[in-house]
């Protein structure tokens, strides 16, 4: 089995529940209000913003495999770069938003309804179009230089998956800690986020933008052969390699260590309460006349 299996399934479970969210708040909020009739608008937008999501990983994927050996390093380089801006964004999102989400789909819905079916077309497709782009970046960043078909079935098992849990939640069957979800599933991300960037350094390396290809931090392949299983799993998960470069080492310690700890960080949710209100003037009586 790949050793990309565990942190793409992540991705695409991850991912796929945040888009499954989005559209069963969309769908439990016409079928409750009884407008059943603008559910083919919501499932139009989301039919258009998977294909769309399909067709921008199916670029990436031929423009990479169309360049010059430099150009194409500094290529995976960047989509690797961007890829760990998009998942430091998204969990910091979604810690924040988690508790509002559903009113702010809520109220965009019923606005959109207001103005007629194309807006509600468009409302679902932006909802789910985000999710989407950033699952096919991710998956772009995280499966390069994968030979197996592994990867592919990884992430659609993942989204799989989230598609049952939605649909499991949308008919009560099963109720999930969305926060507590969330938060682990984060965890996980940030260190599969900071092997991409690890990735994306060595790419830099590679294309010689960077210095330094050759100078390692430490090499344990001694101890840690690079064949056995184990290696894979950690290479598959924190892109963890026996013979990193040091400045592979330190991308990874810098990003991972500080985005966890901001990430662990107890969040207020709420903001300060306000000043008491200044006391009302005493009224004059008669003898301060």
């Amino acid at each position: 089995m790949s050793n990309v299996f565990l942190p793409t399934y992540l991705i695409g479970l991850r991912e796929g529940l945040e888009a499954t969210l989005v559209v069963t708040i969309l769908v439990a909020f016409l079928v409750k209000t009884d407008r059943r009739d603008r559910l083919r608008y919501v499932w139009t937008g989301v039919g258009v913003a998977a294909a769309l999501s399909v067709g921008f990983a199916a670029v990436l994927q031929y423009t990479s495999a169309h360049l010059e050996f430099e150009r194409q390093e500094l290529f995976e380089a960047v989509t690797s770069i961007l890829a760990v801006a998009f998942v430091t964004w998204m969990i910091f999102w979604m810690r924040r938003a988690a508790r509002s989400i559903s009113g702010d789909l809520r109220a965009r819905l019923d606005a959109a309804i207001a103005l007629g079916p194309l807006a509600v077309v468009v409302t679902a497709f932006l909802a789910v179009a985000r999710e989407g782009l950033e699952t096919a970046l991710i998956f772009f960043a995280t499966v390069q230089g994968a030979t197996s078909t592994w990867s592919v079935t990884a992430i659609l098992g993942g989204i799989a998956t989230s598609v049952v849990l939605g649909f499991l939640m949308y008919r009560s069957a099963l109720r999930i800690n969305l926060t507590r979800f969330f938060t682990w599933t984060g965890v996980l991300l940030v260190l599969v986020a900071a092997g991409i960037f690890k990735y994306g350094v060595h790419d830099l390396l590679e294309a010689g933008v960077l210095p330094g290809l050759n100078n390692l931090a430490f090499d344990i392949s001694g101890t840690l052969p690079p064949t056995t299983w184990y290696a894979e799993l950690l290479r598959g998960t924190l892109n963890f390699t026996p013979a990193p470069t040091v400045l592979e080492t330190v991308a990874w310690l810098a990003y991972a260590i500080p985005v966890l700890v901001l990430f662990l960080l107890p969040h207020r949710a709420r903001a300060a309460a306000p000043a008491p209100a200044p006391a009302p003037a005493p009224v004059p009586t008669g003898s301060d006349r």
